[in-house]
């Protein structure tokens, strides 16, 4: 396979992994990078999936980068990259952490019928967990005041989403030294937080539309988002929702103490998918 044909972002940062026939394709958080999603990529490209993990418009540079664009063009770069996906693989699932796992719903209604299924890691559909300022429910009427967003700017604070004390000293000092493409922003400006309020208001409305089946992965200590958010998706979204809470970690469950059990589940159910669609594909040869 050349992967120079398939679209993986700005710069350098965004990987493939694995040469199997399912393809996945991982979306990272806002602010954040594509290492966020390696060890889980690692996990289901050993499993026998391409794993394909690309940059989102804006990312892995500074906040002038990122403030210069809107959730559309993040959701743009995605787009490219599963339509260059689709002209390789017959299956392609669709996952994320945080906003990433908001874009995939996105992603499945813009292409119904056309993920096998999605992976959803600590989906973020509003800023709710016990780390977060509980004045935080005001930012939305915030932002429709004018020059409201220009005011706003939200800075990432301990414990950074990673109950893991050894690697959260490392993300620490790596945001704290400009490693964006490493660690993500330390900081995050009310234009771009506006944007994802944006972008969750429409996948809220679509959500009773997409149809495509969901794995739903979230932290019962998540510091960032609460439970309520993967409740939200159970109770919404239109597909069948097999929702899993884990123990032990915080935000970044995809890096956190609970990162092999996230590989596990997620291969899990991107291989009993997979056996399905192959039975009824027989079947219709067949028939």
């Amino acid at each position: 396979m050349n992967e120079t044909e398939i679209d993986l972002g700005e710069g350098s940062t965004g990987f493939v992994l694995g040469s199997g026939e399912v393809a996945v394709l991982l979306i990272h958080g806002l602010t954040g990078t594509p290492t966020e999603l390696r060890r889980v990529a690692i996990g289901l490209a050993k499993s026998g999936c391409t794993v394909y993990v690309p940059t989102l418009a804006g990312h892995c540079g500074d906040n002038a980068d990122l403030q210069a664009t809107g959730w559309q063009d993040w959701y743009e770069g995605v787009r490219k990259t599963f339509v260059g996906i689709r002209q390789r693989h017959e299956q392609v699932f669709v996952g994320g952490l945080s906003m990433g796992a908001v874009m995939s719903m996105y992603v499945a209604s813009e292409h119904p019928g056309q993920v096998a299924g999605l992976l959803m890691y600590s989906t973020t559909l509003r800023y709710d967990g016990w780390s977060i300022n509980k004045l935080a429910f005001l930012t939305p009427l915030l932002m429709k005041i004018p020059f409201g967003v220009h005011v706003c700017s939200f800075e990432e604070k301990p414990p950074y989403g990673i109950k893991n004390e050894r690697l959260r000293a490392i993300v620490e000092r790596q945001m704290k030294d400009g490693e964006s493409s490493n660690a993500g922003l330390l900081t995050m400006e009310g234009v771009t937080v506006r944007e994802l309020h944006r972008m969750n208001a429409v996948v809220k409305k679509r959500m009773p539309s997409i149809k495509t089946p969901a794995l739903v992965l979230h932290s019962i200590e998540d510091d960032i988002t609460s439970r309520w958010n993967a409740d939200y998706v159970e109770r919404n979204l239109g597909g069948p929702v097999t929702k899993i809470l884990l123990d032990n970690c915080y935000h970044m469950i995809t890096v956190d103490l609970e990162y092999r059990r996230v590989v596990e589940l997620s291969t899990d159910f991107v291989h009993q998918l997979s056996m399905k669609s192959n039975e009824r594909e027989e079947y219709r040869q067949l028939a």
